[in-house]
């Protein structure tokens, strides 16, 4: 699949659940009303479009929320699709989660094919996470990447810079995610959605805290790619990599090779933009896969070259209405 500005679709991020047993202060509000059940496709309806866009040559998927291990009965879609990983039509099959579930989940996901998760973790301190997170416990979490580890899944552990709140946390972060054999990385907070803050209060450009880690840290630029929007850098000091997703100060756009598919069958060919594409109508309207395929085949064919977020006291509202829960990121 090739989009109008010659850039190659090969990786489906999929939100399998608008549902998440968390309420972090940037995703959402505390109060959030959620989509009636009836409404979100079937895990066999998630499977079929989901292989449609193998078909098409999508060769990394990634299952999100919400969390999208709240849903009930994902391995059963996991598993399923772990056949794509058999077959070596699929190259890679992943989630990022919150981590509270990952005790529970951890052995079946590595049986079934996955090898690398990313969990969101904001901070090591236990007030202030439950403070970021609202319903979350630090603790579990911890016990769940102790978990996947065990059953040797390779982790990488994503923190939105929030000014603040954790800016003075970061280095700490660093020490302790390279000390524990992961990956981090950064990510600047983005204009999705109402949430009960103030956007313009939380917001901290990675090119200033990348400026302020150099009075800790050597960093090296490395050509290091997991098929997503961030850059690495090796950590001289610790031997690990760190990772900057910048679609603030420094967006990917031009790279671009992702769309979104939503729980209820929406397809957003851009997490900044509003256009999307109904794909439950023609999923639901025939056992066949020609109306299917014609849909995503028109919708790639409207991606558009990037997004516009800007976050200002001037641009206080959302850039699009829909929260991250609704895309996951």
């Amino acid at each position: 699949m090739i989009d109008p500005f010659g850039r190659h679709v090969t990786y489906l991020r999929v939100s399998v659940t608008d549902r998440c047993d968390f309420r972090c202060v940037y995703c959402m509000a505390e109060d959030m009303t959620f989509l009636p059940k009836k409404d979100l496709l079937s895990l066999e309806e998630l499977d079929r479009v989901c292989t449609a866009f193998i078909e098409k040559g999508v060769r990394k998927l990634r299952l999100t929320g919400g969390e999208p291990l709240v849903r009930k009965g994902i391995m059963t879609l996991v598993e399923s699709l772990g056949r794509h990983l058999k077959s070596g039509a699929l190259e890679e099959l992943t989630l990022t989660t919150n981590g509270s579930q990952l005790a529970k989940y951890a052995p079946e996901l590595a049986a079934h094919g996955v090898k690398r998760i990313n969990v969101s973790v904001d901070t090591l301190d236990d007030a202030k996470f439950r403070q970021i997170t609202r319903w979350g416990e630090l603790a579990k979490v911890k016990d769940g990447i102790r978990a996947a580890q065990a059953a040797g899944l390779q982790i990488k552990i994503n923190a939105v810079a929030l000014k603040g709140v954790n800016d003075a946390e970061i280095p700490e972060m660093i020490r302790w995610t390279h000390g524990e054999g992961m990956d981090l990385t950064l990510i600047e907070t983005m204009p999705l959605g109402d949430i009960d803050g103030d956007r313009t209060d939380q917001y901290l450009p990675l090119s200033m805290v990348r400026a302020n880690l150099l009075d800790q840290f050597t960093l090296e630029d490395i050509p290091y790619k997991t098929g997503g929007p961030a850059r690495y850098c090796q950590v001289k000091e610790t031997g690990g990599r760190l990772g900057f997703i910048t679609p603030m100060t420094h967006n990917f756009c031009e790279s671009c090779n992702r769309v979104r598919l939503t729980c209820t069958g929406t397809l957003y060919m851009c997490l900044g933009q509003e256009d999307a594409a109904d794909l439950r109508a023609p999923l639901r309207a025939s056992e066949g896969n020609e109306l299917l395929n014609a849909a995503i085949d028109e919708a790639i064919g409207r991606k558009p070259k990037g997004h516009d977020f800007v976050i200002d006291r001037r641009h206080n509202k959302p850039a699009v209405a829909r929260h991250m829960s609704v895309t996951g990121g």
